[in-house]
């Protein structure tokens, strides 16, 4: 099949108020309130009228760590990308396939919002929701779902073809445990009494988990402390468990991560741990990360790269300094990942990684996850329905219709839905569907305009 070429007619851009129903911290980073944005694409198709959505949380202080901007000039930032991202789709007047829009129009926002002082991982925010909304369109289009049209060549990237993709019925879910979260049920602090867990050993019980996701603070006392703490409630509950390590930028330079893996490994109490430990994701800040070794520290696990994917070569470059693998983020852009999965897939040694920005229920969620399990990635930090309490502000009328369109993958509970997660895992078969991984969209009227 050829690529769906598509000519763009309107770019609409809109974001809704998110609140936490827990503060999420990372790094240096405390999260308690965010916006949701939405990209809204109208398109043309061999005269025919077409659609495409997607949507991501414009998290505060992952973007851009600048510890003297304040977290609403950080959601300025990614409008900022977004309105960029807009203007280059719109000023593009010949029909294109996906891929082609994403290497002229979203290449050229891409430029302009780095020429205008932002950084480029902020940059591509923009771009990267552009391209999940028109790759939505092209898709419907063509009447395939993700992994069909994938298959078929509709995006006309140069990847896809050459990959071996999955058509995954499930994932397991990874269970992020970030640095402000309660471990035990005895433990004080604020429970928002909604009918959801709130500490990790309710979270255990209540969706049967087994894999995690370890924040890091790059504090080593610190870390060594409440990661042992970890350690003593998932042997208590989890059993047989796996667990990530999160650096979150949070080392100064190679030095300060050799110490840190050296106490950890000769941390007696750690020792099980290590074992059942997966991978260590950029524990360097992006500013030094591709610019010193870690071959020589002896880290035993395979060390990934998250925040320094913000060029096409990053993987490349770490894999010439020690690393072994990068993560999928929808937010980074779907061809970053699926040129990642086309190199990883040359190499065994080698891990593709699914990773969250706090996915909220809808389409990010159900985009994000299925665009890095049909990658062939096994496990997947989950962590928008942990912090979020289901829909969150969405409109009733909203939720009712996502978790009718795709049961299984969402479940009534506490009287509202929510994401499924059973014996800690994600049944993936309503994603399964014409365009990208959903059947229903948000209410738009809902949505409060971008300009």
């Amino acid at each position: 099949m050829n690529p769906v070429t598509l000519r763009i007619r309107d770019v609409r851009l809109f974001e809704r108020h998110v609140t936490l129903r827990l503060p999420f911290r990372f790094g240096a980073a405390t999260v308690t309130q965010c916006p949701q944005a939405f990209v809204q694409v109208r398109a043309e198709v061999n005269g025919q009228a077409v659609e495409g959505s997607s949507a991501e949380l414009m998290v505060p202080k992952w973007f851009d760590k600048s510890p003297g901007l304040t977290h609403e000039q950080n959601f300025e930032q990614l409008r900022e990308a977004l309105r960029n991202a807009r203007m280059a789709a719109l000023a593009t007047a010949d029909p294109l396939s996906p891929y082609a829009h994403a290497q002229t129009a979203g290449e050229s926002a891409i430029k302009v919002s780095v020429a205008r002082g932002l950084p480029r991982l902020v940059a591509q925010f923009g771009t990267a929701l552009l391209d999940k909304a028109i790759a939505d369109a092209a898709l419907r289009a063509a009447g395939l779902s993700w992994v069909d049209g994938l298959a078929a060549g509709v995006l006309g990237d140069p990847w896809s073809p050459q990959l071996q993709l999955a058509r995954p019925n499930s994932v397991v879910l990874r269970h992020t445990v970030g640095l402000a979260d309660r471990l035990t049920d005895d433990e004080p602090g604020n429970d928002p009494q909604d009918g959801l867990p709130a500490t990790l050993e309710s979270a255990i019980r209540h969706y049967g988990l087994h894999h995690f996701k370890l924040k890091l603070s790059g504090q080593i006392a610190a870390d060594i402390e409440r990661i042992t703490r970890i350690g003593e409630v998932l042997q208590r509950m989890a059993r047989d468990y796996r667990v990530t390590l999160d650096g979150n930028e949070t080392f100064t330079d190679a030095t300060s991560l050799g110490r840190f893996w050296h106490t950890l490994r000769t941390t007696p109490a750690l020792a099980d741990m290590l074992k059942r430990t997966l991978l260590l994701e950029q524990p360097l800040a992006r500013v030094v990360a591709l610019n010193e070794s870690i071959a020589s520290l002896g880290i035993e696990v395979p060390v990934i790269l998250d925040e320094s994917d913000d060029h096409t070569t990053a993987l490349d470059e770490g894999l010439a300094l020690g690393y072994n693998g990068i993560s999928s983020k929808a937010c980074k852009g779907i061809y970053r990942s699926l040129r990642n999965a086309h190199r990883i897939a040359q190499d065994p040694r080698l891990l593709l990684s699914g990773e969250d920005l706090t996915c909220q229920a809808g389409l990010a969620v159900q985009q994000d996850t299925l665009l890095a399990a049909s990658l062939g990635v096994t496990h997947i930090e989950r962590n928008g329905h942990h912090y979020v309490d289901g829909f969150g502000t969405a409109p009733e009328e909203e939720a009712l219709a996502f978790a009718a369109a795709h049961a299984g993958f969402y479940e009534t509970s506490a009287e509202r839905p929510h994401l499924a997660v059973r014996e800690g895992q994600l049944d993936l078969r309503s994603l399964h569907v014409p365009g990208f991984a959903t059947a229903a969209m948000p209410q738009w009227r809902s949505l409060q305009p971008i300009v």
